[in-house]
């Protein structure tokens, strides 16, 4: 690979061979479709050297008041030269121009790098892998039913009040692509969770999960996973406790921890306690 200075660039749809090559060589889980979503719904930046190869990428997806920063990623052999901090503050420039605060999930070491750049740690959660399909038997829950089109309506006000704002194509995009882990909790005529999930490039993943308890997510988690293959991710919050008791006692293992962050402090949009399992750090 080339060692002379890249050159930096917008980020589109006509990069995307690029954008999943590196995450590929970062031994990320993205696959095309992810790359095209996050492309469609945000705006990003990148750092191409002379030989086209991309070595570096930061997107954000905006909100209504906020905007996820999504994708600070760096190829394995160019890392330590300031390229992820170089894309990042242009990325936190242009959303303090558009009025909007930026917010992120960092892993440990992206952790120390955001500290530095004004980032303050909101609430945590961990990655969860599960190798071979669970041991333990799966009673089906009373109200866990397939997500049909009249729910759209409740799983948006859902959603928004547990994210902070309407996130609409992104749901849909995802209900598309793993139409088995799209799953509603019903009860006395009122939606009291969803889970939706997706294809990866390495495993299915699993989220986002929003709901009114940890025992409803229990509920929606024990009738996807029959449905599902495996290997599978999932992303569950450190505050639903008996969720992740429940995952650990059904083989999942922890693979590595996250940190929710908002740029300049203060919490993070939206109800952190209804939030079960995020859609992935590069989602939210």
């Amino acid at each position: 690979m080339a060692s002379t200075e890249p050159l930096e660039h917008a980020l589109g749809q006509a990069q995307l061979e690029g954008c999943l090559a590196l995450s590929r060589a970062a031994g990320w889980n993205q696959n095309a479709a992810d790359w095209r979503l996050m492309l469609e719904i945000g705006r990003g930046w990148g750092l191409t050297l002379a030989d086209g190869t991309l070595v570096a990428s930061t997107l954000v997806l905006p909100y209504c008041g906020f905007a996820w920063v999504s994708m600070v990623l760096v190829h394995p052999a160019q890392r330590r030269r300031g390229y992820a901090s170089r894309l990042l503050r242009g990325a936190l420039k242009d959303l303090a121009a558009s009025g909007l605060i930026p917010v992120l999930d960092a892993t440990p070491a992206g952790r120390a790098v955001y500290l530095t750049e004004g980032f303050r740690e909101s609430w945590s959660f961990k990655r969860y892998q599960l190798q071979a399909r669970p041991s333990v038997a799966l009673d089906p829950a009373d109200g866990v039913r397939p997500l049909a089109a009249e729910d759209w309506p409740r799983i948006l006000a859902l959603d928004a009040r547990a994210f902070g704002a309407s996130r609409e194509p992104l749901l849909r995009a995802l209900a598309a692509r793993l139409p088995a882990a799209a799953w509603v909790l019903e009860r006395d005529g009122a939606i009291r969770g969803y889970l939706l999930g997706r294809d990866g490039r390495e495993a299915c993943q699993l989220g986002p999960l929003v709901a009114d308890s940890a025992a409803s997510a229990i509920a929606l988690l024990g009738a996807a996973l029959p449905q599902v293959s495996v290997p599978l991710y999932l992303d569950a919050a450190d505050h639903a406790m008996p969720l992740v008791v429940w995952l650990a006692e059904r083989g999942f293992v922890v693979q590595r921890p996250f940190t929710r962050m908002v740029y300049g402090g203060g919490d993070a949009p939206g109800d952190a306690s209804r939030v079960m399992l995020v859609a992935g750090p590069e989602l939210g």
